[in-house]
């Protein structure tokens, strides 16, 4: 009798401890699980700031909180190769060039979510040495840096390479445009900017660039040969360097001689894009484009002007 009575109590003992241990299990998963939703919902309200900021302010972005400059790890990553079946797609290079190194990673996380492979200098002199190195498919390039500015850093490079260049300036006066525009540049953007914007403008620049061209690839007007594949141009039988953005320009006017092509109609050929905006950086290049082509620019004989309209290749 009083073995069984003591069993029955140790039972009771037992079964008390695994009831309150149970209690004290589910009591402590539910403050780890409410931690737990409590921190998500804070990186998801940052991560919602941080974009939003950065939306309104690329240019300016030291007013972010230390805790909203962090990138979250997965953001950052790189694609450096997509598989497709039995091909590896290799992911473009862009190299992006500014003394701002928060703006460096921050552009540099938009274009890697993209799919692009980035690489970064923070003078025009280290940004000669990577693009010798990485060879970029295409430059985002600060002007005022320093050691080497972005001006003469294009001048260099030029002479070397003919990468297409997407320039980022503070000053947002046309003549700043105008220069860098002359200088080599195929497309600009005013700090602050919108980092999406200049995702699609890369993409856009790199569509343009790397576009199959389905007509004829050596194309023939006045004494001007033009060599698709190649990308060269020969003038009485010396060959001009061009940029990409007037490369682009005289293949769309020589390809159809007399035909008349509005701003816009060229800004979408060598950008992607009809930005109203921007058509007078076209007046620009056809300025660049005249300057190596004719013999004498101010009385053009290849590419006319028609007031109010555009520009055309003269028919023969």
């Amino acid at each position: 009798m009083l073995c069984a009575t003591y069993g029955a109590s140790a039972g009771h003992f037992l079964l008390g401890k695994s009831t309150q241990s149970l209690h004290i299990f589910r009591t402590a998963s539910l403050h780890i699980f409410s931690i737990l939703t409590l921190v998500l919902a804070q990186v998801a309200v940052l991560r919602e700031r941080r974009k939003a900021a950065v939306l309104e302010g690329c240019g300016n972005p030291t007013y972010l909180s230390a805790s909203e400059q962090v990138l979250p790890r997965d953001f950052k990553r790189r694609i450096n190769s997509v598989k497709i079946g039995a091909k590896v797609l290799m992911a473009k290079t862009i190299m992006v060039v500014d003394d701002e190194k928060r703006l460096v990673s921050l552009v540099e996380s938009y274009l890697s979510q993209e799919g692009y492979r980035v690489v970064s200098a923070h003078n025009g002199r280290d940004a000669l040495t990577v693009a010798r190195r990485e060879k970029p498919d295409l430059i985002v390039l600060d002007v005022m840096m320093p050691e080497m500015d972005g001006y003469e850093f294009m001048r260099k490079h030029r002479s070397e390479n003919n990468t297409p260049i997407i320039l980022l300036t503070a000053r947002v006066d046309d003549e700043e445009k105008v220069i860098g525009l002359e200088v080599g540049a195929d497309d600009y953007m005013t700090k602050p900017f919108r980092p999406r914007e200049l995702v699609a403008r890369v993409r856009a620049v790199l569509r343009r660039v790397g576009e199959k061209e389905p007509s004829a690839k050596v194309v023939k007007a006045a004494d001007i040969v033009l060599d698709r594949d190649g990308r060269t141009v020969k003038v009485s039988e010396s060959y001009v360097d061009l940029t990409p953005s007037e490369f682009d320009i005289l293949t769309a006017l020589m390809s159809s001689p007399g035909r008349v092509y509005s701003r816009l109609d060229l800004l979408d050929i060598i950008q992607g894009v009809r930005y109203e905006g921007y058509e007078r950086t076209i007046d620009t290049h056809i300025k660049n484009l005249r300057g190596k082509i004719e013999s004498d620019p101010r009385d053009p004989r290849y590419i006319e002007t028609v007031y109010g309209v555009g520009y055309r290749f003269k028919r023969e």
